[in-house]
């Protein structure tokens, strides 16, 4: 089993509950901004020394939910201050950035990190399209099309050209070009079947955040492994991540009264505005494709934002504890889903970063000994595929 340290680098200090989005960023402080930055990096590097595998994180815009808009800025300083664990960029917003772009500042952190690179490849969240003037309904074409570039790019030997149905380049020949052979290996956001089929078409890692239950998740992850099996290859544990709202504590009542209080910011304030703009996209495109999906991302949203803790633990959607109590969730988790990799989110909304700090370290000293031989077909990097094998 190996585990993934990600942050979203929230704005735990945002004054009060708004449903405007873009947010109003007349309350940002920016001395308030660079003591998170410089707590929330020095939390992401001390993930190295309390045993996790990697260290990820992600883009997001116009809002306090995280102050990361371009998280390969935070993975270029991660890797200056790490030897061992992977720098998981989870990721790009690939259809709203340039492709070769993404290629190239993917390739870079690659070399400079001597080939530790874990690399997404991301929808993103639906209002996410608002911000940067871009269809929604395009998001699913445009991965695609861009997904098969970048692949190109980071293989191809020689220059080409590029005569997409959205992305046109005269020539293409990066420098550099990724450490990892045939490329860095790459996750795709699949959290619903439709999403999930896709990721084992292209041979892509499955990662999945947000899951109603483990029999909701479960399902995902089967039609994930139907479709691999289809195109004639076999995932192992190793291409699917879970996310997880992670608190370890002491005892299960502090975990529990932290978790708490952390969703109740996450939700009425950090996920407020996005809630708004996303049942905009969700009446106004198919940005989700297939009939009532997009219904069911917000009924899946909304029931997150209403459940309790005990309910979310009964579900088995949160890692929640003592480390007595994260060793069996964690082990209930992998018996149920079979994934290789659990993505954990520990500073969720405003929980104090010195709780946060705390129960990393009870992971370290309780947890990881007790749960990291549980996939030992996980204990290898996975290597991916080129399009089209």
């Amino acid at each position: 089993m190996r585990f993934n340290y990600f942050h979203l680098m929230p704005y735990d200090v945002f004054p009060e509950k708004t449903e405007q989005w873009p947010v109003d960023n007349a309350a940002f402080d920016a001395e308030t901004a660079r003591r998170l930055y410089n707590e929330y990096m020095d939390t992401m590097v001390f993930a190295e020394e309390c045993g996790w595998d990697s260290i990820g994180c992600n883009e997001h815009h116009f809002s306090p939910y995280g102050l990361m808009s371009n998280c390969n800025l935070i993975g270029s300083a991660l890797i200056q201050r790490t030897s061992r664990v992977k720098i998981a960029m989870f990721g790009n917003l690939v259809p709203l950035l340039n492709p070769i772009r993404v290629a190239e500042e993917y390739a870079m952190l690659d070399v400079i990190s001597g080939g530790r690179l874990m690399c997404g490849f991301m929808r993103g969240i639906p209002h996410e399209y608002i911000a940067y003037g871009i269809a929604p309904d395009e998001s699913r074409p445009r991965l695609a099309e861009a997904t098969e570039l970048i692949r190109k790019a980071w293989t191809e030997p020689a220059p080409f050209g590029w005569e997409g149905e959205f992305y046109k380049f005269r020539a293409v020949s990066l420098w550099p070009k990724p450490m990892q052979k045939p490329h860095p290996p790459i996750l795709y956001s699949g959290s619903n079947p439709d999403s999930a089929r896709t990721a084992a078409r292209n041979r892509m890692m499955l990662g999945m955040v947000f899951i109603p239950n483990l029999e909701a998740g479960r399902a995902v992850i089967d039609a994930y492994l139907d479709e691999a099996h289809k195109c004639g290859w076999e995932p192992g544990p190793e291409h699917i991540l879970c996310g997880f709202h992670t608190c370890i504590a002491e005892t299960d009542e502090a975990a529990r009264e932290h978790l708490e209080r952390g969703v109740k910011y996450f939700m009425q304030v950090l996920m407020a505005p996005q809630r708004e703009a996303q049942q905009i996209v969700v009446q106004k495109s198919r940005y989700f494709g297939s009939d009532g999906a997009g219904e069911f991302f917000l009924h899946r949203l909304n029931h997150a934002g209403t459940r309790t803790i005990e309910g979310a633990i009964e579900d088995g959607t949160v890692i929640c504890g003592s480390p007595e109590t994260a060793v069996k969730q964690i082990k209930r988790i992998h018996a149920e889903l079979g994934c290789g990799w659990i993505n954990n989110n520990m500073k969720v909304g405003n929980i104090p970063n010195e709780a946060v700090r705390r129960g990393m370290e009870l992971f370290r000293d309780h947890v990881h000994a007790e749960v990291q031989d549980l996939s030992k077909s996980s204990d290898a990097m996975p290597v991916m595929a080129m399009a089209g094998a």
